[in-house]
């Protein structure tokens, strides 16, 4: 990208904070066999800051690299950790904007387990958008109040009109979020009661609590309150509700549009001192915290141990990338099971499901996401094992 500015403020006024080389391009999209996996294309991180929206992104990004198909498997849904938080997510969307008899428009809706959760507790029609979807996948039954256009939500699109649009990890994957939100807003025009929800991953919790592997090349953006928060404003929205999710490792901004869009002064209101702090010290805790890992690695090895990782999903696959992980980690453990049987991408780890711990028998299991921990604990402790736990 040359003279690269801020997709949030426009502005050229950023600095360089991390860069990550050759990582996989996908981490949701897995590979057949071990070769394939070690062969998967990949890309360059290189993490900016730009001072005047508070937002952080990658200057080195492709969109040329990315291709999002059916084989693009992400879905969380499988644990009860989340079914429970995009459960009480639903429940306080239709209890807050009276979702009965509405119509939900939901873009990214991956395979539709959040679009089909929201209409039946509402009695909702939906229209979910995604080119990954795959009709019946899972032999569900039919559900004639939900549709799915295995298609990008676009501007051809706009003329369906919806009582609530949402859209959940797909906005961070977009190279240019302000002409994507201002193609919704045209999408409502005079519509003022119609409510909109966005969620993306939290770059506070990435530097503030050190979630590192969370950066992965599919994120272009990374959101923070006051970035998103400017985002929608200056797009002709109102803010209704902006705030930390699922122990701060998500962030979710409810908003409706306004007919004249806010004059706001962003320096009267952001107070970026404190965020911009946590970017200052970010590379090097970075580099502290994989450094720490390696040491923890090469205890492992020295000691001839079995380690697996649990998580598949875009923290174990960035996890084993960064750490050049190929042969030291046996195995993914995934509850997914849309994942298993399949290789991560870069380092060509086989997923397994959690019974093949029972006979594998690891000395090690390294947990990749601590709000898992407790569900995790359990389920190996139901097998009869009782390895040594590491939590990222």
């Amino acid at each position: 990208m040359n003279n690269p500015q801020c997709p949030i403020s426009l502005s050229d006024a950023i600095k360089p904070v991390l860069a990550i080389d050759r990582v996989p391009v996908h981490c949701n999209i897995l590979w057949p066999t071990r070769d394939a996996a070690r062969n998967a294309p990949k890309g360059d991180i290189h993490l900016a800051y730009a001072l005047e929206s508070g937002h952080l992104f990658n200057t080195a990004f492709d969109p040329g690299l990315m291709e999002y198909t059916e084989t693009y498997e992400n879905s969380l849904h499988f644990s009860p950790r989340f079914q429970q938080y995009a459960d009480a997510l639903a429940r306080r969307l239709v209890d807050t904007y009276d979702l009965h008899g509405k119509h939900i428009i939901e873009i990214g809706s991956g395979k539709g387990d959040f679009l089909h959760l929201i209409c039946s507790l509402g009695d909702n029609r939906g229209t979910g958008f995604d080119p990954s979807y795959e009709p019946d996948q899972d032999g569900a039954a039919a559900d004639d109040r939900v549709t799915f256009v295995q298609d990008f939500y676009t501007d051809q699109y706009t003329g369906q009109q919806a009582d609530f649009i949402c859209c959940r990890h797909v906005l961070e994957h977009i190279e240019h979020p302000r002409e994507f939100i201002a193609s919704v807003r045209r999408s409502i025009g005079d519509r003022y009661d119609t409510v909109v929800y966005f969620e993306v991953p939290n770059i506070a919790y990435t530097l503030r609590d050190m979630g590192i592997w969370d950066l992965i090349y599919e994120h272009v953006s990374y959101f923070s309150v006051h970035s998103i928060t400017r985002l929608f404003i200056e797009s002709g929205f109102r803010v209704l509700n902006v705030g930390e999710a699922y122990a701060g490792q998500f962030l979710g901004i409810e908003v409706a549009p306004v007919a004249v869009r806010s004059d706001t002064t962003w320096d009267q209101w952001s107070h970026l001192d404190a965020f911009t702090g946590y970017v200052d010290a970010f590379a090097e805790q970075y580099r502290r915290k994989v450094e720490t890992w390696q040491q923890h690695l090469d205890r492992i090895s020295q000691q001839g141990q079995r380690a697996v990782i649990w998580g598949g999903g875009s923290k174990g696959v960035t996890f084993l990338n960064v750490l050049k992980a190929f042969d030291l980690i046996g195995y993914v453990v995934d509850i997914n099971p849309r994942k298993q049987g399949k290789h991560v991408a870069g380092t060509g780890q086989e997923l397994v499901p959690p019974e093949f711990l029972r006979d594998y028998a690891p000395n090690v299991v390294i947990i990749m996401n601590p709000i898992y921990q407790q569900e995790i604990q359990q389920t190996v402790a139901n097998l009869g094992l009782s390895p040594e736990f590491l939590v990222v």
